[in-house]
């Protein structure tokens, strides 16, 4: 038996938080809201929902932004210390479907050893440079893991068996914006984490606030491609016997 709440990284969204929240509560989620250094305005909708039902909504603060990184694992860090086993995580601006959630949460009761991770279906609203951009990084991601386990590693919606994810952040330094989802994808992959891909609709929409930076999380995501690429080469012996260990399975 699994014990799971959710994790969701804030920062200038209050458009859609207050939705998302009411759509986790329904699925039975205690939230935690990692507010990371949103403006007055935005941090003022994130205190009203925790004082409207302080059992169901936690509140966590960063004074300045520290990045998607820095928020999910002080969330997962506080669930873990609260008692729960499991984190899903799930973005604030609204491009994930909650209806999506109870099957992520199935598979981590039938799997919970396993990292589960929302494998997007796009519409049309999805911008193509995002698109191309995300085709290489699952090139990379498998050249650096050695397999096509990991279908998608950029989806922020997804469910940490919150055990392992904290080892490893206690043991690397993670980077802390953008680059977390994929780099904690490839570190637990390399720790023999099992990863199961769900299907999930992600949509983008046209009133959406992004915080994407071009430039300086493009920079970022390269120099962390570049870190796994070496970590990859010196443990290549193990991952080849593994990836032959899991194909000999019946």
């Amino acid at each position: 038996m699994i014990r799971a709440c959710a994790v969701i990284p804030y920062f200038d969204h209050p458009q859609t938080v207050a939705g998302i929240v009411a759509a986790l509560k329904r699925h039975g989620l205690t939230c935690w809201i990692v507010d990371d250094g949103s403006g007055p305005a935005a941090h003022a909708v994130a205190q009203r929902l925790a004082a409207r039902d302080p059992d169901s909504v936690k509140l966590l603060t960063h004074e300045s932004n520290r990045g998607k990184g820095a928020a999910v694992l002080s969330g997962c860090r506080s669930a873990a210390a609260a008692g729960y086993s499991h984190a899903l995580q799930i973005d604030a601006d609204g491009q994930h479907d909650c209806d999506d959630v109870p099957e992520l949460l199935a598979q981590a009761a039938r799997h919970p050893q396993a990292l589960i991770l929302g494998e997007p279906r796009f519409d049309a609203s999805v911008p193509r440079s995002r698109l191309y951009g995300r085709y290489l990084t699952h090139l990379w991601v498998w050249i650096n893991t050695l397999s096509f386990q990991v279908g998608d590693s950029m989806c922020g919606l997804r469910v940490y068996p919150l055990t392992p994810l904290l080892a490893l952040a206690g043991s690397e330094r993670l980077g802390e914006r953008m680059e977390f989802d994929t780099e904690v994808v490839v570190r637990l992959h390399w720790r023999g984490t099992r990863m199961i891909g769900i299907p999930t609709r992600v949509i983008y929409p046209l009133d959406g606030v992004s915080h994407f930076d071009l430039w300086r999380d493009n920079l970022l995501i390269s120099r962390m491609h570049a870190r796994l690429f070496f970590g990859m080469l010196w443990r290549f012996p193990r991952l080849i016997v593994r990836r032959f260990r899991e194909a000999a399975r019946p």
